[in-house]
């Protein structure tokens, strides 16, 4: 069990859990005892995308967790929560709704880089403890801004994954539940709004989610938050809780379990010759290649993974290798 198993994780579900029933699904299956790790933590109020390792693959989580992410999620204009989402107390609420013009015109100011401040409920440590566990705690956090950048922030259709049109005529891309006036794009007031964003890591969609109802003189939380893709994973390629429950029950492997290379499809393969391989598995550098500088994923004759490679002036340096 070298590879992967990409969860639609359940809302209610923390990504220690998941992590657990894939462990004790493996159990269930007879596969013993499997080393298991995620790709991204992803709180207990998301759902989507949550990529699993297993074996081998595990080390390539740290990989992914420097990915890039993509999600969809809504902010609920007018309150705002301790903890910027559908749980805890209202700290702040605005009689202020903006048009769906009004979020366009700042929408700008939060793409590319920016720096931006983590919500109190984090993980962060602060003093030498999690930001959530001093704040639960009732003590005023003083969280420190990073910088993160925003590859794309775009408008989109709740559920339905269409971009609105702003201002166009076709009733079949605009949601009623979005606005309190007649026309969305037209002056209607918003009561939320939902947003698709690529984003690096370290961002926290919470604060983004804050910082736009800011901008456009309101105040919000987020109420619904999905990831839809975490590195090469996408929605595409994950399955539910009850399929991977039925995998202990004597579903087949195929249908929940991606192979160690899937998490490697955005950088490019490198074909090594058997000397090369053998070199290699044993981590030792490799001279006398012609390759272009770069990361590489390098396999054997047989197509197996070998090592992530470093090639630099005609060298194979490993950076790390899997024992399959």
């Amino acid at each position: 069990m070298n590879g992967w198993i990409i969860l639609d994780k359940p809302v209610g579900l923390g990504s220690t859990q998941a992590v657990g029933a894939v462990k004790r699904v493996c159990r269930e299956a007879g596969l013993g005892k499997v080393k298991v790790g995620h790709g991204g933590t992803l709180d207990p109020l998301a759902s989507g995308v949550l990529p699993i390792a297993l074996g081998e693959a595990t080390k390539l989580c740290g990989r992914m967790l420097d990915a890039s992410k993509v999600y969809d999620f809504t902010i609920a204009f007018g309150t705002e929560t301790a903890g910027l989402d559908a749980e805890g107390e209202v700290v702040a609420t605005s009689a202020v709704r903006p048009n769906l013009a009004d979020v366009e015109a700042v929408l700008p100011r939060f793409t590319g880089p920016i720096e931006q401040v983590p919500p109190a409920y984090s993980a962060i440590k602060v003093g030498g403890e999690r930001a959530y566990d001093r704040a639960r705690k009732g003590e005023v956090v003083e969280m420190k801004a990073r910088a993160v950048t925003i590859f794309a922030l775009s408008f989109r259709h709740p559920g339905e994954g269409r971009d609105l049109a702003i201002g166009g005529s076709d009733p079949d891309r605009r949601d009623p539940g979005l606005r309190r006036g007649d026309e969305v794009g037209e002056g209607g007031e918003l009561e939320e709004i939902t947003l698709t964003a690529h984003v690096s890591k370290g961002t926290y969609i919470r604060s983004l989610a804050r910082d736009i109802a800011y901008a456009v003189g309101s105040v919000g939380h987020v109420t619904m938050l999905r990831r839809t893709k975490a590195g090469p994973f996408t929605l595409e390629q994950a399955i539910s809780l009850d399929k991977l429950n039925a995998f202990g029950q004597g579903a087949a492997q195929s249908e929940i379990f991606l192979p160690l290379e899937a998490g490697l499809v955005d950088i490019p393969a490198l074909n090594l010759s058997p000397e090369a391989a053998g070199a290699i598995r044993q981590g030792r550098v490799w001279t006398g290649g012609s390759t272009d500088d770069g990361l590489y994923w390098g396999r054997d004759s047989d197509l197996r993974p070998v090592a992530l490679i470093e090639a630099l002036a005609g060298t194979l340096k490993v950076v790390r290798g899997f024992n399959l």
